[in-house]
């Protein structure tokens, strides 16, 4: 299993999951989520690739345990804190990139922002908007008050329910990352408005680095597909047969594919893509 621990970043303490052996020669993976969610969505994940390297799933600053910054932030807080996290592990060399979604923005600044710092990139879906998206989106994900009866609540279960079930997971399983949803507290919206303030092209097309972008069955498929032209050395692998959760539903598949792209020589020789992950 993981370890959990916690060490300090720029907003206070910075929590996250690792695996491995400090002593493995295969650099680092490091884990960004999704918003509003935890490391949590990582931790099958990281405990399998631990077998074979160090991964580290990281709570950002606000979620899961993590302490929250004083304001709301943007991505580029986000990317500093990450980085202060890798730095007070004592991590020297490159690493290696996850992003999922909101993640993924996180993923692309520190591999444009700190080359030096990141090998390869491994980014499950892109989340590219027109303007009008965007506005459409900041209207949508804002604060979301407290009601007295509780329909809140029932309001956020009912989607994540629409978009975790299924594809492996049962509703036992939604059920169990349900809390994670909430650990964002009062100020659970801020993820989602430092995404929706972020470069257009997530600046993809500064990252020089490999990039392999993962485009599941979820609700940023066509977002993503529009990253095509802006990725200078990448992929995208379309992966209909996997949604929200395939990383908890089909966690040695998606090991399998990640490893087969950070240990080739050629990062996009042989992909292991997997058969479930093209069921659609």
């Amino acid at each position: 299993m993981a370890r959990r621990l916690y060490v300090d970043g720029p907003f206070g303490q910075i929590h996250l999951r690792m695996a491995g052996e400090h002593s493995d020669p295969r650099p680092p993976l490091i884990c960004f989520h999704m918003s509003p969610m935890s490391s949590r969505i990582y931790e099958r994940f990281v405990t399998r690739m631990g077998a074979g390297r160090r991964a580290i799933a990281i709570d950002t600053p606000g979620f899961g345990m993590s302490d929250a910054p004083p304001g709301p932030p943007e991505i580029a807080d986000y990317s500093r804190a990450m980085l202060a996290a890798i730095d007070a592990l004592g991590i020297a060399g490159p690493v290696d990139l996850m992003g999922y979604h909101t993640g993924s923005m996180i993923a692309a600044d520190l591999a444009a922002g700190w080359p030096d710092r990141v090998r390869r990139l491994v980014i499950v879906a892109t989340p590219i908007f027109t303007e009008a998206e965007r506005e459409a989106m900041r209207a949508h994900y804002g604060p979301t008050p407290p009601r007295r009866d509780g329909s809140h609540l029932v309001e956020r279960w009912n989607s994540f329910v629409h978009h975790n079930l299924g594809r492996g997971l049962s509703l036992d399983d939604v059920a169990d990352m349900f809390p994670e949803r909430l650990l964002g507290r009062a100020d659970g919206w801020w993820g989602h408005r430092a995404a929706f303030a972020f470069a257009p092209d997530m600046r993809l097309p500064e990252v020089a680095q490999p990039v392999l972008v993962l485009n599941p069955n979820d609700d940023l498929q066509v977002e993503t597909r529009r990253a095509a032209p802006l990725i200078r050395n990448g992929r995208i692998l379309e992966v209909p047969g996997w949604g929200h959760g395939f990383l908890d539903g089909f966690t040695d598949d998606a090991a399998r594919l990640v490893e087969s792209f950070l240990d080739a020589a050629d990062p996009f020789a042989a992909l292991a893509v997997p058969d479930s992950s093209q069921r659609a």
